[in-house]
């Protein structure tokens, strides 16, 4: 059964407005909020290699300083009948000479009681420059 066409736009733009939420910086120095997000065995694997518990996550996120990053090629992907894998590239654009840093994101939401809640998330560095990326098929 291909499941990922049982997925229909409205919980795609669902759970896109759920990641992006979780990259607003007012969102995530509010606790509460975030927390109202995450399921309680939550668990994030940064991009620095770092592991983030929940309870770490929500301490980290009410102190950080925090510029969302811009999101592109977001994807949803129907795992289970109540799970779905999302996918996306970040990309932050900083220093003198306009670097582009992209990270390549995963997040695996599942709804419970009629409600999405992130239980898994990832971002991997990418050695991507504009360059390379404009040549991509």
């Amino acid at each position: 059964m291909k499941m990922d066409s049982e997925l229909d736009e409205a919980t795609k733009g669902e759970l896109q407005r759920l990641e992006l939420l979780l990259m607003d910086p007012e969102v995530r120095r509010e606790p509460e909020r975030v927390a109202g997000l995450l399921t309680e065995d939550f668990l994030e694997f940064g991009s620095s290699g770092r592991v983030w518990t929940r309870e770490t996550a929500l301490e980290l996120l009410a102190t950080e300083m925090y510029t969302p990053p811009a999101v592109d090629s977001f994807a949803c992907r129907m795992l289970d009948k109540d799970v779905v894998l999302v996918t996306y590239r970040a990309l932050r654009t900083s220093g003198a000479r306009d670097e582009q840093t992209v990270t390549l994101r995963s997040s695996i939401w599942t709804r419970k009681s009629g409600r999405w809640k992130m239980c898994f998330h990832q971002g991997t560095s990418a050695q991507e420059t504009r360059a390379s990326r404009s040549s991509e098929p």
